[in-house]
């Protein structure tokens, strides 16, 4: 008798995440786990499906603790680009809220202007934020979210 397929989580890094209601209804259209992993106590559906993980405040606390359960078939929903990385390392599937998927060919580069842009923040300069999250980011993120999990349940029963 084979064992069955493992389950598809979704990890999300809840602070600030602006999709965390297109997330619930993917993950229940899909059967899926959801973890939401935050600093403090957020709201979250009340279904079996949805699991609210409170981790100690401190820097990098959430991020340390989704780093270091993701897996290969689970699916990241993260802005932050050196988690993103560690999950993409780890085998994971990770997508921004606004629906840029990182891989192994995209994490690199992402990285390098990622920190390139920390630096320039540090010594000074004036670089702009990220600009504001956009209806067409949320449908891109929910197209993003059903093809990761498509691929993730081809990959489980292959």
């Amino acid at each position: 008798m084979s064992e069955p397929p493992p389950a598809i989580r979704i990890f999300v890094d809840a602070d600030a995440c602006p999709v965390k209601t297109e997330i619930y209804r993917v993950a229940e259209r899909h059967g899926l786990a959801v973890l939401v992993v935050a600093n403090s106590p957020i709201a979250v559906p009340r279904d079996d499906f949805v699991q609210r993980i409170v981790v100690p405040s401190g820097p990098d606390a959430a991020d340390d603790w989704i780093a270091e359960r993701a897996a290969r078939g689970d699916i990241v929903v993260t802005a932050d680009v050196p988690l993103a990385a560690r999950c993409v390392k780890a085998g994971a599937q990770v997508i921004t809220p606004a629906g840029k998927p990182y891989t192994e060919n995209s994490i690199g580069m992402a990285l390098a202007t990622r920190n390139l842009l920390d630096q320039l923040r540090s010594s000074g300069e004036v670089t702009g934020g990220p600009k504001p999250f956009s209806a067409r980011d949320r449908s891109a993120f929910l197209q993003e979210l059903d093809r990761s999990v498509l691929r993730s349940k081809r990959a489980a029963s292959a």
